[in-house]
């Protein structure tokens, strides 16, 4: 596995760039919609009545936290940037943010998560982030796999696993830790492989 870090990634319409703090207070401005929170979850549920917990004066220093830590070659998290000719301003904008975390002792295995701006949602732009950052784990860090999980009535994010080449290997329901959410949630869970990844032609250099 190589410790490359969050390097900068371009797609057609897409710049992936390390975390800085210039975005990130737009950043929890998304996030902090109930379209994006609903399936995007982003909170223990002690936090769950106290408004004043998720106001960007108290969320400030963790998104210090999280930039600070951003540059380390073992932190693989971007925010996502649409180029200017697709923006409504005409100016370059981010979108949401697109992460490889671990998952388990095994560094070289890797849980993915994403989220996009309800405003931007519908153009595929989440599943051109992902698969940008899949690539990116695959190709060039050379983890051995991806283990992650969707909400299963998250559809839209199950679809983007599926479009990937990800293997569903069933599903778990279980309590919500999370803020957003009261109850129990199914999630689907989703793995795919380095050796599955190459063998999948759209995925080949």
């Amino acid at each position: 596995m190589n410790f490359l870090g969050s390097q900068k990634i371009e797609t057609e319409r897409l710049i992936l760039k390390e975390s800085t703090m210039k975005e990130q207070k737009r950043l929890w401005e998304i996030l902090m919609m109930p379209e994006v929170n609903k399936w995007y979850l982003v909170g223990a549920k002690k936090h769950a009545n106290n408004k004043e917990h998720w106001t960007w004066k108290n969320q400030k220093k963790f998104y210090q936290s999280k930039v600070e830590k951003a540059n380390n070659n073992d932190v693989f998290g971007w925010s996502v940037f649409l180029k200017p000719k697709y923006t409504n301003s005409g100016y370059e904008e981010v979108i949401g943010q697109v992460t490889a975390q671990e998952n388990g002792e095994d560094v070289t295995t890797r849980d993915v998560g994403w989220y996009i701006d309800p405003n931007y949602q519908g153009n595929g732009y989440a599943t051109e982030a992902a698969k940008a950052m899949v690539d990116y784990m695959f190709q060039k860090v050379k983890i051995s796999k991806i283990s992650s999980s969707a909400v299963k009535d998250n559809i839209a994010s199950c679809k983007i696993f599926i479009k990937l080449g990800f293997n569903k290997i069933g599903e778990e329901e279980k309590d919500s830790p999370y803020t957003f959410y009261e109850g129990k949630l199914i999630f689907s869970k989703y793995e795919l492989n380095c050796e599955g990844y190459f063998n999948n032609e759209n995925n080949r250099i």
